[in-house]
């Protein structure tokens, strides 16, 4: 596991994260697009979104897997992310959209000290061992 914690997320995040696993159970967050704050990244029931071999896991938030895009990670990985909700409709498959609040990605830099030790860390990438996550390779 990752000695940097690379997402995070608000209160208000865990609270919508708590309202949406009764009626979709485990959860999952895949950002693919947008290169800065503002992004949205999308959230799916696991299992039915499958995560490129080449996607990077980033941690748990609130419990549920995060990944980035490979591509996207080479825009963002100079930063830690941080989910937060704030009104709107998110992504048209994302399952927060009919909540009238949707997920949104904000960012701040690492610190030099935080820099250094992620250099040192490996990446995980494809499914990494999260149960119920499906790769493409699977």
């Amino acid at each position: 596991m990752y000695q940097v914690e690379r997402v995070s997320c608000t209160d208000a995040t865990l609270e919508l994260i708590e309202s949406l696993l009764p009626i979709h159970g485990p959860l999952m967050f895949h950002q693919s697009g947008g290169c800065c704050d503002g992004s949205a990244p999308m959230c799916y029931p696991r299992g039915e979104f499958k995560v490129g071999s080449r996607d990077i896991f980033l941690g748990m938030v609130g419990g549920q897997p995060f990944y980035i895009a490979h591509d996207q990670w080479e825009y963002w990985s100079h930063t830690h992310l941080i989910i937060d909700v704030v009104p709107g409709r998110g992504g048209m498959f994302s399952v927060e959209g009919p909540t009238g609040k949707r997920f949104l990605t904000r960012s701040r830099l690492y610190t030099e000290a935080e820099s250094q030790v992620m250099g040192q860390d490996e990446l995980l990438q494809g499914s990494a061992g999260v149960e119920g996550v499906k790769s493409t390779t699977d």
